[in-house]
């Protein structure tokens, strides 16, 4: 585990995706709210490239009001409905135009966790954040809050100065032509507690 953590300005998120996600493992991201704040620690990510590139991706097919965050400036967040009930947080990725973004899948709560708690009533510390919904209930992060600047209040995200070390592997819930072998794009620590299990399904753009 990476035991220093620095803040960094926007140009460091402004790379391709498949470099920034495993960057970002260990990165510590914290929401600050009327209740309090939560802050994770990021244990599992995906990348997910833009228009033509990434089947896989809601920036394939172009621009579309819902996606429009993809194609701005990076370090801000993403935020998508998914299955009709979960929200789910991206950081934006590369320069403006690339309309790429890191999936936050996992984590571990570090600070608010009784508050993170009674988010998620019932469950396990560990289960707190593991998962990509969970992981914005836990924060207390909701799908209004897309085209956030994540690097300005209410939010504060650091970084590792040194890069964990990690496992890849095909993206979960994506199948047919945007996961499997050649989307491997899925980047997690291993052994910690808040990596999510691996499914196959695929992804509801609901």
């Amino acid at each position: 585990m990476s035991e220093a953590l620095v803040a960094v300005g926007r140009e460091w998120f402004a790379r391709d995706s498949v470099e920034l996600a495993p960057l970002l493992l260990g990165a510590v991201l914290a929401h600050d709210s009327e209740e309090g704040r939560v802050a994770i620690r990021l244990s599992e990510v995906e990348a997910y490239r833009g228009v033509g590139e990434d089947p896989g991706s809601h920036a394939f097919r172009g621009q579309t009001r819902r996606n429009a965050v993809m194609f701005g400036e990076s370090a801000h967040l993403y935020a998508y409905f998914t299955y009709g009930m979960h929200t789910c947080l991206n950081v934006v990725a590369g320069h403006p135009g690339s309309s790429s973004a890191v999936l936050l899948r996992g984590g571990t709560v570090v600070e608010g966790l009784e508050l993170a708690r009674l988010r998620r009533p019932g469950a396990s510390d560990r289960d707190l954040a593991r998962g990509p919904a969970r992981l914005a209930v836990a924060l207390g992060v909701p799908l209004s809050a897309s085209g956030d600047d994540l690097l300005a209040p209410p939010y504060a995200l650091e970084v590792p100065t040194a890069p964990e070390p990690f496992e890849s592997g095909p993206r979960t819930g994506v199948s047919g032509a945007g996961g499997g072998a050649a989307f491997p794009w899925r980047f997690w620590i291993p052994g910690e507690p808040g990596v999510s299990p691996y499914r196959r399904h695929a992804r509801s753009d609901d």
